[in-house]
């Protein structure tokens, strides 16, 4: 499995809520802030948007809360590339505190113009960057719903 590790931040007192651990909607920032350096990583971040008018824009994002996160904390944020085509890239990140895995992140963007209001096919050579970087075999909470019913 090819990992990313391409950012950290530390844990930001206004992020955490009432019981002393991070908020809920806080989870997202540091993912976030990791997806920016994934974008430059594979030459389609600002500098690329400045340049062609193009960007990623989230379709979706799924968040797993799997352990509380409690200040002082570094947050480091690992990403994994699940899947692309000509004009979608499907990745996730995973949030880890002290060696923990505490959340998980799944994103779907849209590569698309902002200059011609419509989606867009990646260049050529960032198609297959991302080809060469996706992983062999996903892990097992990728793609879940929300539900009821056990499965």
């Amino acid at each position: 499995m090819t990992t990313l590790k391409l950012h950290k931040e530390p844990l930001q007192d206004t992020w955490l809520d009432a019981y002393g651990h991070l908020n809920e909607a806080y989870y997202l920032v540091p993912f976030t802030n990791t997806s920016w350096k994934f974008q430059d990583h594979f030459g389609i971040g600002v500098d690329y948007f400045e340049e062609t008018g193009c960007a990623l824009y989230t379709l979706e994002t799924h968040l797993r809360y799997v352990a509380e996160v409690r200040a002082p904390a570094l947050i480091e944020v690992e990403t994994i590339l699940l899947g692309s085509d000509e004009k979608r890239i499907w990745f996730a990140h995973q949030m880890i505190v002290d060696g923990k895995l505490c959340a998980t992140g799944e994103f779907m963007g849209l590569h698309y113009s902002t200059r011609d209001s419509r989606t867009a096919a990646m260049p050529e050579s960032v198609q297959s960057a991302l080809r060469q970087a996706e992983v062999d075999e996903k892990p097992d909470w990728v793609g879940r719903q929300i539900s009821l019913v056990k499965k």
